[in-house]
């Protein structure tokens, strides 16, 4: 099943605290950013990367797609001060897709199965989103006092990619542009259109760089997957 990847990598990175942009850290002596790029690169059902950019960092960006060779990438869009309006960015300039995937550039992890698995639900279903099941206790919690436990048999950590039908995406964007609405997720905006999106059991190896720490887990699991 082909289709195209928006990702959105115009974020601050505030809780990286590394004074730029934490897509640009390195994981063995490589940009996070490319090494997600690099998963979809080798894919051959990926047919176009959609990349959201701070437009003063374009020129850098660029710089590494030449370097490292990635060339499915279409275009580098501005990206927004939140994650959706750079999604939104992107959405408007895909043409003639049927499936398109949205993903955290710092999600390096991601495997092609599971990418596969995602679009395939899409196409049949119209939307799917990527998630690992709960592992932790789950609780309640109001003004610092548990209310209750929580059955986490029914509750899920959602991930990227998350996988729509290109016109069912682009209809809950304009919708969430028409409404001055604010979602967590681009699910979020299908599922107020009242859309079904179904989930797709991934890895808990997906993670996304967010913290210092995980660079260190993000090295781990480099280092068992390559070796050394």
């Amino acid at each position: 099943m082909q289709y195209d990847v928006i990702l959105p990598a115009a974020g601050s990175g505030k809780r990286m605290a590394a004074g730029c942009n934490k897509l640009f850290l390195e994981l063995r002596q490589k940009p996070i950013l490319i090494h997600t790029l690099e998963v979809f690169q080798q894919d051959d059902a990926c047919k176009g990367i959609w990349l959201a950019v701070k437009p003063e960092e374009r020129s850098y960006i660029e710089s590494l797609l030449v370097k490292y060779n990635i060339t499915k990438v279409k275009a580098l869009s501005d990206g927004g001060a939140e994650r959706q309006y750079s999604v939104n960015a992107c959405v408007k300039k895909v043409k003639d897709r049927d499936i398109v995937l949205v993903h955290d550039a710092a999600r390096p992890f991601i495997t092609i199965p599971i990418i596969h698995k995602l679009a395939e639900v899409a196409h049949s279903k119209g939307a799917a989103i990527a998630g690992v099941r709960a592992k932790d206790t789950m609780k309640r919690v109001k003004d610092g006092m548990i209310e209750e436990t929580v059955d986490r048999s029914s509750l899920w950590m959602i991930q990227t990619p998350q996988a729509f039908d290109f016109e069912v995406l682009k209809r809950a964007e304009q919708l969430a542009e028409r409404d001055h609405f604010l979602g967590t997720d681009e699910a979020m905006l299908v599922e107020r259109m009242g859309h079904s999106v179904y989930i797709v059991e991934s890895s808990y190896e997906n993670v996304k760089i967010t913290t210092k720490e995980d660079l260190v887990f993000g090295e781990a699991i480099l280092s068992q997957r390559i070796g050394g």
